[in-house]
């Protein structure tokens, strides 16, 4: 067995982001008709997280697709973000820092067009781990195997030295079906508790 990696999702992980509401709070503000902003931009938002449309280009789109004036389609932008980041959580983070260099450590995010450079400036992810793979940068996400063999690839592992913390079920079996060992988060305490079980393994 070689060095073993710990890889951990973002969103429901390291930042806890329960539910804002946005897309019904800005169709209010905006004076839409419930539901239309997800039917109108659920193609643009998938292309979001897989960066087959850049930033700009899904914003123009809504602009668009809404037909809103500028001022409320950056009151729409900024509802995104403030729901997509959360807050940190800090006891997960610390814990996570404090891995290496005993492991190596790696992120692996579904994600969207933007979220590298928010997260960073916000959390300085790419300050306390060795690799971070986003969706919307290499082109498919979680549960494709191809992103699992992509991380194993960036972290110089194989599949066996991978221990994977995710909130999301399908992630997670997928991990499985790569050959990691997943854990499904429920809580900060017990998913380090479990992470640390797989390690002393």
């Amino acid at each position: 067995m070689g060095t073993r990696c710990v890889v951990l999702d973002i969103g429901g992980v390291l930042e806890v982001t329960p539910p804002t509401g946005w897309v019904r709070r800005w169709e209010q503000e905006a004076g839409l008709a419930a539901g239309i902003v997800l039917e109108r931009l659920h193609d643009v938002l998938l292309a979001g997280s897989v960066g087959t449309m850049s930033e700009a280009e899904v914003i123009a789109a809504a602009r668009t697709r809404l037909s809103v004036p500028e001022d409320q389609l950056t009151s729409f932008w900024t509802l995104v973000w403030e729901e997509y980041l959360g807050t940190l959580n800090v006891e997960l983070f610390a814990w996570f820092r404090g891995l290496r260099p005993r492991f190596r450590t790696g992120i692996l995010s579904n994600s969207f067009v933007g979220a590298r450079e928010r997260e960073q400036e916000r959390y300085g992810f790419a300050d306390v781990t060795d690799v971070i793979v986003y969706s919307h940068e290499v082109g498919f996400a979680k549960p494709d195997p191809r992103v699992y063999a992509l991380t194993c690839e960036r972290l110089g592992a194989a599949p066996g030295d991978m221990v994977f913390l995710d909130d999301t079920p399908a992630a997670v079996e997928g991990a499985r079906a790569a050959g990691w060992q997943p854990v499904l988060f429920r809580a900060t305490a017990q998913a380090i508790a479990d992470v640390e079980a797989c390690l002393a393994i």
